[in-house]
């Protein structure tokens, strides 16, 4: 979703719209992927994310509202360790 490149599935992070800790519409992470509802896939670098924020995919991909906040997504990338090339 954010660079637009193609991967295989099991490689992708699937996101859902959810609510964040204070209860506000929200882009949260499905890592497992069971998560009812429409959901959408991007690479799980900071680097994806931050492409998905600024072209603002989130919300259309997900079709969701213009208020829709991505931090828990942002968090939990940034929280993980990085990944070798």
């Amino acid at each position: 979703m954010g660079c637009r490149r193609t991967a295989a599935k099991r490689e992708l992070l699937r996101v859902t719209v959810g609510s964040d800790d204070e209860g506000r519409p929200a882009v949260v992470p499905d890592p497992q992927g069971t998560a009812p509802g429409r959901g959408a896939h991007l690479h799980p670098t900071a680097e994806c994310y931050r492409l998905a924020v600024r072209r603002k995919a989130f919300g259309r991909a997900l079709r969701a509202d213009a208020g829709l906040t991505s931090t828990p997504v942002g968090d939990l990338l940034e929280a993980a360790p990085a990944a070798p090339d």
